[in-house]
């Protein structure tokens, strides 16, 4: 029983490959018919699990009542968008966010549930460093504004550079991964090289000081949880 809800969680996931937009779309009533079935077996684990649980303890753990909404939730939205297509109404199948709840709710998922609950724990604690994050980034774009913004630089495909205060921001978050690096900077550097001081001292402090800090602390109270954390339910 346990190899088989895993490897229709696995399947329920794996739809999402397959479903519209996908490289490799394959027919709505497939994937339709698939889902209908790891939801079947769903139901029917639950409906397992409701026989040796006491009436009271099963309706008092919330991981069956997750369960029950997921497949009341997916059955509902693959019925609605399956008729809004028949009279060809684009639409979005909203029900996809609530798969992993299957990953994270069955009994066999304990560990998962763990490592889950963890993470949960961890988050108000990360939260000030990831202010402090933000605000320095929000600080240098700023400043990137008032440097560039009145130069009327552009890019190397002619769009204008550092003009708009949300796109400065994105631009430099993205640079806290260094994907765009050197490529944000070039059209500062062409104007003068002393430009390319504001770039490295952002790199400094955000990738290289903020990003470590960030993980450490992430890290280090992740690990604090998982410890203390029991195996029980969640």
């Amino acid at each position: 029983m346990r190899t088989a809800t895993y490897f229709f969680i696995f399947l329920n996931l794996s739809l999402a490959l397959f479903e519209e937009p996908a490289v490799y779309p394959l027919p709505f009533l497939a994937t339709s018919v698939l889902e209908v079935l790891c939801l079947l077996v769903f139901l029917g684990r639950l409906t397992h699990f409701a026989k040796v649980t006491l009436h009271n303890v099963f309706w008092k753990d919330t991981k069956n009542i997750c369960i029950m909404v997921a497949i009341l939730l997916s059955l509902t939205d693959l019925a609605i968008y399956g008729v809004l297509r028949l009279y060809n109404v684009r639409s979005i199948r909203w029900s996809r966010i609530v798969r992993p709840i299957f990953l994270i709710n069955f009994a066999e998922s304990r560990q998962i549930r763990r490592a889950f609950r963890s993470i949960r724990n961890t988050l108000p604690e990360i939260t000030y460093v990831f202010l402090l994050f933000m605000f320095s980034l929000l600080m240098f774009s700023l400043m990137a504004l008032k440097l560039f913004g009145e130069r009327n630089l552009q890019t190397a495909e002619g769009l204008p550079y550092f003009r708009n205060y949300l796109e400065i921001v994105f631009d430099l978050y993205v640079l806290v991964t260094t994907a765009n690096s050197p490529d944000v900077m070039m059209p500062a550097f062409d104007f003068s090289s002393w430009y390319a001081l504001f770039f490295i001292a952002f790199v400094i402090v955000n990738t290289y000081i903020f990003m470590s800090l960030f993980l450490a602390v992430v890290y280090n109270n992740y690990k604090k949880h998982l410890k203390v954390m029991p195996g029980g339910a969640c």
